[in-house]
């Protein structure tokens, strides 16, 4: 049974976490607005028209039984009923229009009074709409408002009321405004927490949005950047071995025909191979397209690399050292890579009559790779240089030591003592990355 690549499921790694990222999202969506549904069906209290009638009962039945007994002119009659239900039936409104349910709840309370009915709780409703009206913010109003009732009543007070008494009731008022006042400063100091609260959580919110986008950018970006490396192994690798190919085709062709046959169907060979591992790589890019099957290239491959080297006229001779183990398909391609690109740059550079090495070590702790060469290539001619023109030529060391990093390692690439070149890759191993 074959194995699907490595790097196909990093891509496909990488598209399941943005699958998850936008489910997450979307679930989060949903959560809130389910929260915003039961904060909108959730019993805030009575209604306004409720309340009024609550304190419509209480003032009225309250105050009938503190009249209970009581005869006369100033007895009970259907004006102090309507006003004692006048007062309430203002807070309807103290939502929407607090300063109007004051006023209305301020005037019937004064009448009441002012027309010398018997004591009672005819006064709540006016209480209620006073501290509604400070929690509305309309402090001055509201203060005015009081001052103003409270000068009436003294100038319409019934005769039998004392001086000690008025005094008693302005001292009263004064004290339930300063109630209010404490009321509507605790509700300002909350609603400032409230809002601060919600802000942190608005922000909070906005920064993992930001995370969440900037996760999904580098991802994004990762996944560019494996893909065109992958493209630039296979095409440059394939594309040399075409190249030389060609040329001994085309040189082959009048003198020797069967030698250019052979040359020829080494092209047709390299091309198809590139087409496939093309196609390969391309096909994480589609997210509706099935992870590629063909198995994934690693060290094991490397005597197929060595054959195509070969027949491209290159002698190449393959060492290994210890005990070959199994690697993680994620080391394995990357150590494959390397030897490929290597040998890519020795066909390049090292001149037609060169001779590769390739030295396979695994060890307990890393698995090393050295490809050297004896070329005479134009990169002898700069020693000065730590990679020589091969490095400045392109992104084949470049990308190899990328590869490299990526688990770690370190690649080295350097002319030799003695002539040639040489490629030193070195990739750490953990112990449970070895069988």
């Amino acid at each position: 049974m074959r194995r699907r690549a490595p790097w196909s499921h990093e891509l496909r790694a990488m598209r399941d976490a943005h699958r998850d990222a936008v489910r997450a999202a979307r679930h989060a969506h949903r959560m809130e607005q389910l929260e915003r549904r039961r904060e909108h069906r959730r019993w805030r209290g009575p209604s306004p028209a409720g309340i009024a009638v609550f304190l419509a009962l209480v003032q009225v039945f309250g105050t009938r039984a503190a009249a209970y007994g009581s005869t006369g002119p100033h007895a009970l009659d259907q004006t102090a009923y309507l006003l004692l239900v006048a007062g309430p039936a203002a807070l309807v409104l103290r939502d929407k229009l607090p300063l109007f349910s004051l006023f209305g709840a301020l005037v019937p309370t004064v009448a009441y009074f002012s027309l010398d009915y018997p004591d009672g709780p005819g006064f709540i409703a006016a209480i209620v709409a006073m501290f509604t009206a400070l929690a509305a913010g309309f402090r001055w109003l509201t203060w005015l408002a009081v001052a103003t009732a409270y000068t009436v009543f003294v100038i319409l007070a019934p005769p039998g009321y004392s001086l000690a008494r008025l005094i008693i009731i302005g001292v009263w008022c004064v004290l339930i405004a300063g109630f209010g006042e404490a009321a509507r400063v605790r509700g300002v100091r909350y609603s400032q927490m409230a809002r601060d609260r919600a802000h942190q959580e608005a922000l909070a919110r906005a920064e993992e949005e930001r995370a969440r986008k900037e996760q999904q950018r580098r991802q994004a970006s990762d996944e560019r950047l494996l893909i065109a490396r992958e493209l630039h192994d296979v095409i440059g690798h394939h594309l040399s071995l075409i190249n030389v190919q060609a040329g001994v085709g085309l040189h082959l062709m009048d003198e020797q025909p069967e030698q250019a046959r052979t040359a020829l169907a080494a092209i047709k060979h390299a091309s198809a191979e590139a087409l496939k591992e093309t196609r390969a790589v391309l096909a994480g890019l589609n997210p509706g397209e099935a992870a590629p099957r063909t198995p994934a290239p690693g060290l094991g491959d490397v005597d197929r690399l060595v054959a195509e080297a070969r027949g491209a006229g290159l002698p190449v001779t393959v060492e290994t050292v210890g005990t070959p183990a199994s690697l993680p398909p994620q080391v394995d391609r990357a150590a494959y890579r390397i030897v490929q690109e290597a040998l890519t740059n020795v066909r390049r550079h090292a001149g037609p009559d060169a001779m590769a090495t390739v030295v396979i070590a695994y060890g307990p702790a890393e698995v090393s790779i050295l490809v050297s060469d004896n070329g005479t290539g134009p990169a002898r001619a700069d020693e000065g240089k730590a990679d020589g023109v091969r490095a400045g030529a392109g992104n084949g060391i470049a990308g190899m030591r990328h590869r490299a990093a990526a688990f770690g390692g370190t690649v080295e690439a350097r002319p030799r003592d003695d002539g040639g070149f040489e490629v030193h890759a070195r990739i750490p191993l953990r112990e449970e990355q070895t069988t």
